[in-house]
């Protein structure tokens, strides 16, 4: 049978353990005789070469149109013996396959994500090193153990993308704007369960009565007497509200960030000058959401922080992840999502041009694209900036801009805004690099938030409905005609990265994972008492949310 289209010619070349150029694809499809020049290609590609390119191609497509007799004859063998099949054989044993004596990491336990209290489970196994630089000649052969993809079954929707929508300039109207848009959207959620009142309603109501307001948390302060003062924002003006000490949730208290929108219910005092809190109200998460899962059995791979162009990028680690997702193991891995951070930048900490593998920032992302060719061609990628990435810092963050999304261009990925809302089959997954997770956790008291635990920081933002509540701080914020930063609809996961811990759970059925890096320890992790969680890959089953990691280091 004829070859179909660049679906089945991507399915042929990974059956044979290839990736392939977007471009090479299109090539091969538009060929007179396409099958002919795929089996000519298969024969001739080099044998160190894991990607099918469109010089490969070419030198096929010549061949094969100047009338070699040999080449059109092993054209018209594959032929007719495609006409007797109606699909490609398939050869899983990797023995068959080139690769003997290959290990990969075990990946036979499938682990349930655990509860807020429990630690995440680890798969491990040894793996043969292999060399440091993306492509190199001497990089073992896993071809054949992997069943290509269908990729009729895939399905992937991006929401939230803000690339190519930024109208702020930075004047003072701007960051009104932002800030009333996140009153007005996290306040409708919150509206439905007070009496709000506006700031200047309250402050001519009477005294002694009962009374509820949606705001902004503009301070926070403790009184003399241990007690806490809260000063809510509207958009009419800002009211006192007191907090006692031996109230049960006082305690919530040690949870604010200023900028957060915050519901208050309570007594006004006799003077009608401030109120005293009776109730306390988050945007939060519904305890009753029930997360989508997918249809069918298929995995998402979630990483973060590569960091190529490092010192201390661990390249080995990543050659074997890459690998491992070339094996049967990795079967339902259809999916790679990579939350920021995909080079190490320069210039983003003091002497940090002391630690640079790759000094032009240009050349970093040349080096990370090397590095992509090595993931199956046929997986859906999707990818956000970080904080080291060359884009803005501000937040939200556009997506690359042209020249850097032509230096990616392995595999085509799907290069979005930071954050993003990518579905999957049904499962949506907020992407956010994490910037505010060090703001999160340097505010609130370690049992809420820490980074030898960063999925509960992430509850935080969960609870606010926000990535990153508090302006004026660590994390830089861009003032757009809407928040970008807001958790508008409820994700079934959310995945950050930007602290180096590997960490996931539950949070209210919503599945938080921050999935480590890789990176080894910097000079500059070592002064600030930073010990990563480097070369783990959480996989996803889409179908259940349950979670499993791989360790490559």
């Amino acid at each position: 049978m004829p070859l179909e289209g660049p679906a089945r010619i991507v399915r042929e070349l990974t059956s044979h353990g290839y990736n392939a150029e977007r471009e090479a694809v299109t090539l091969l499809a538009g060929a007179d005789r396409p099958g002919a020049v795929l089996e000519r290609v298969i024969e001739t590609v080099p044998d160190d070469a894991l990607v099918v390119t469109t010089e490969h191609v070419r030198t096929a497509m010549e061949t094969v149109e100047a009338g070699n007799e040999a080449a059109v004859r092993a054209a018209n063998v594959t032929e007719t013996q495609s006409q007797r099949n109606s699909e490609p054989t398939i050869e899983s044993s990797s023995e068959s396959a080139g690769n003997a004596g290959i290990e990969t990491t075990s990946g036979t336990e499938t682990t349930p994500a655990p509860s807020p209290d429990e630690d995440p489970s680890v798969s491990t196994g040894d793996r043969t090193p292999v060399p440091t630089q993306g492509g190199g000649e001497d990089r073992p052969e896993t071809r054949g153990a992997r069943k290509p993809i269908d990729p009729s079954k895939q399905a992937v929707a991006i929401a939230n993308d803000m690339t190519g929508e930024s109208t702020g300039t930075g004047e003072y109207k701007d960051f009104v704007a932002v800030f009333r848009d996140r009153l007005e959207r996290l306040g409708s959620k919150l509206k439905g369960r007070v009496n709000h009142r506006p700031a200047t309603s309250i402050q001519s109501m009477p005294g002694g009565g009962e009374v509820g307001m949606v705001g902004l948390v503009n301070d926070v302060r403790s009184t003399a007497s241990g007690h806490w003062l809260i000063e809510l924002e509207d958009a009419t003006g800002t009211f006192p509200w007191l907090v006692m000490k031996d109230r049960e949730y006082a305690d919530l208290v040690d949870e604010l960030l200023c900028d957060e929108v915050l519901a208050m219910e309570g007594t006004l005092a006799d003077d009608s000058g401030i109120a005293f809190v009776d109730s306390m109200y988050f945007p939060d998460v519904p305890r009753t959401h029930e997360p989508s899962t997918a249809d069918r059995h298929v995995q998402a791979a979630l990483i973060s922080d590569v960091h190529v162009g490092s010192q201390e990028f661990m390249a080995d680690a990543w050659n074997a992840f890459t690998d491992w997702l070339h094996t049967e193991a990795a079967q339902h891995v259809e999916y790679l999502l990579i939350a920021g951070d995909m080079v190490e930048g320069v210039g983003v900490y003091p002497n940090q041009d002391e630690e640079l593998e790759v000094v032009d920032i240009y050349d970093q992302y040349e080096v990370f694209n090397e590095y992509l060719k090595q993931v199956p061609g046929d997986l859906e990628i999707v990818m956000i900036p970080g904080n080291h990435d060359a884009v803005r810092l501000a937040e939200p963050q556009p997506g690359f801009d042209e020249r850097l999304r032509g230096i990616m261009d392995a595999h085509d990925p799907r290069i979005v805004s930071n954050p993003s809302t990518v579905t999957l089959e049904g499962v949506s997954v907020l992407l956010y690099h994490g910037v505010s997770l060090d703001e999160v956790i340097a505010e609130l008291p370690a049992e809420k938030a820490s980074y030898d635990e960063p999925h509960r920081a992430m509850y935080q933002l969960l609870k606010k409905r926000h990535v990153a509540p508090q302006f004026g701080g660590h994390t830089r914020l861009a003032p757009e005609e809407r928040d970008y930063l807001i958790i508008d609809e409820v994700p079934d996961i959310f995945h950050t990265g930007h602290v180096h811990k590997l960490g996931f759970g539950k949070y209210h059925n919503v599945l938080a994972i921050n999935s480590g890096c890789w990176q080894a320890q910097t000079d500059f992790q070592k002064s600030v008492n930073i010990d990563p969680d480097a070369g783990y890959a959480p996989i996803v089953d889409l179908d259940t949310l349950d979670v499993t990691v791989q360790k490559f280091s």
